[in-house]
């Protein structure tokens, strides 16, 4: 049975800097029953979408979508930080706040057309997923649906995300 995840969410003022609250999740993953709460209400949440595999984003992506992966009987695709993964790769650079950063999966992940969904801990202005979501269509994958924890609504990053449908268990 699922329990409400928020009460999981600490508030960490002025991280990373002055002005930022930032929403950390450490105890939702410390907690069991919090954990598995946030896998069955993403898999909840998703199941009207049908995909093949389920791709996180490096690092606390990997953490939910292995989970979710598992959880639903799927395989779990990799996106990581230039130079971590050992084969042949794509990759897609993107702006940060304060300069560029890029990204990179395999280029046989998506063979034959391979439906994903996307999976990452938040969604904030929407950059990193917007540039995952490029990055899935150039190896020749669809990507059908983002899943997050928690969205900062108020930063209007799933405006990034065009007509991918996407879900979030918290939105601030």
């Amino acid at each position: 049975m699922t329990e409400p995840i928020e009460r999981f969410i600490r508030n960490v003022p002025d991280f990373p800097k002055p002005g930022i609250v930032f929403k950390d999740i450490t105890p939702l993953l410390q907690d069991p029953t919090g954990l598995r709460s946030s896998i069955e209400l993403m898999a909840e949440a998703t199941s009207a979408h049908e995909y093949d595999l389920v791709c996180g984003i490096e690092s606390r992506g990997f953490i939910f979508g292995t989970a979710l992966a598992n959880e639903l009987g799927k395989g779990f695709v990799p996106i990581r930080k230039p130079g971590k993964l050992p084969w042949e790769t794509a990759s897609e650079s993107y702006e940060l706040e304060y300069g560029r950063d890029t990204i990179e999966i395999h280029r046989d992940a998506g063979d034959m057309g391979k439906r994903f969904l996307m999976v990452d801990d938040l969604l904030a202005t929407g950059g990193t997923m917007e540039a995952a979501l490029k990055l899935v269509r150039k190896i020749g994958a669809e990507p059908v649906a983002c899943a997050f924890v928690i969205e900062l609504a108020f930063l209007k990053g799933r405006d990034k995300l065009g007509d991918i449908p996407s879900h979030a268990l918290i939105r601030y």
